[in-house]
């Protein structure tokens, strides 16, 4: 009997281990190799989706639409050069790749001259060279929201900007937002409604207008499939550190929030109206992207100035040469293009 076993355990294995007699195809093997590839190709696309962009993934390709008084990526001031950062700005167009893969409600941090009402007093404050209010960051109580900690609504602790983009993490209807922070503050805070501007989940920005306090340029890139492309390249220049009125533009994030085909503005320390700036984009506070000064209420337009690229002179605004400010007016759209200011 055991005999008789060994021998059918023989004869199964003897079956189970003769190779078929069927004989793949070219074909078939070109397919199977095929279907391998392919199965690779999409487990990498699938890890590449989850791994974050850096830097190095930014694809920038230089292709103008606003071609005049073109700045190269290195020139020369005075007895110096100046540059465009690209690998600056790559990393802040990562950022705003990476965030925007996630699925956000946005909102906006809005006070624009205390519309909303003056924020309260943070728990720790200094007052600034322009004798105003501050966190300990720096960010004045003026145009400014309260951040306080989630559970905690008695004192805030920091300020938001005006300007400010956040991802809501609850309903706006309540009375205290709760919201992370994705641009000019990290982390999560409760903010009292009245100070936050819902911009739904649709949003992508893809036009993105980049400001350098350092090096007194700007320039504006657009998003397209894969590949950001730079639509211009020139001179800037930026606010000045100057208490009591003139203030230096701030390092941030923005969102564009209106426009104004002429920006009027006053006399330092006077109601009176002294001139305007044209084809203005205010993305925080007071700061607009706009043309050349012109001093006169009723004046024409002023193209350019030998102080644009030079050093810091503007109240806060960032002045360009004035049709370059309208290609940007017409190229922007408030509350979907962002303004990024580096130094």
């Amino acid at each position: 009997m055991r005999n008789i076993l060994l021998f059918i355990f023989i004869i199964q294995f003897v079956i189970a281990c003769k190779p078929s007699n069927k004989t793949k195809t070219p074909e078939e093997i070109q397919k199977e190799k095929q279907d391998s590839i392919e199965q690779v190709r999409k487990e990498q696309e699938e890890a590449a989706k989850k791994r974050p962009i850096t830097a190095k993934d930014i694809k920038l390709e230089k292709e103008l639409k606003y071609d005049k008084y073109t700045l190269d990526d290195k020139y020369e001031y005075q007895d110096t050069f100046r540059v465009f950062q690209w690998e600056k700005i790559k990393e802040k167009l990562a950022y705003i790749e990476n965030f925007q893969r996630e699925h956000n409600e946005y909102g906006l941090v809005s006070n624009y001259k205390n519309k909303h009402g003056e924020a309260p007093t943070v728990a720790n404050y200094k007052r600034n060279a322009y004798k105003r209010v501050s966190d300990t960051l720096g960010t004045e109580r003026y145009q400014s929201a309260p951040l306080y900690r989630v559970g905690d609504s008695k004192n805030p602790i920091i300020y938001g900007r005006d300007g400010s983009l956040v991802k809501l993490l609850s309903s706006d209807t309540l009375n205290m937002v709760k919201v992370k922070g994705l641009s000019n503050f990290e982390g999560e805070w409760e903010i009292p409604k009245r100070y936050v501007k819902a911009l739904g989940d649709s949003l992508a920005f893809k036009h993105i207008v980049v400001v350098d306090v350092t090096n007194q340029n700007i320039c504006a890139l657009d998003h397209v499939k894969d590949t950001w492309y730079i639509r211009s390249m020139n001179k800037a220049t930026t606010g000045k550190h100057n208490p009591p009125y003139a203030m230096e533009t701030p390092v941030g994030m923005f969102l564009v929030q209106e426009q104004k085909a002429k920006m009027f503005y006053t006399k330092d320390g006077s109601s009176e109206i002294e001139g305007f700036a044209p084809w203005a984009s205010r993305f925080t506070n007071g700061a607009y992207i706009h043309g050349i000064p012109v001093n006169n209420p009723k004046g024409k337009i002023i193209e350019t100035s030998w102080s644009l690229g030079t050093v810091p002179r503007s109240h806060m605004c960032v002045r360009n040469a004035s049709s370059h400010s309208k290609f940007v007016y017409d190229w922007i759209k408030p509350y979907s293009s962002l303004v990024i200011v580096i130094d």
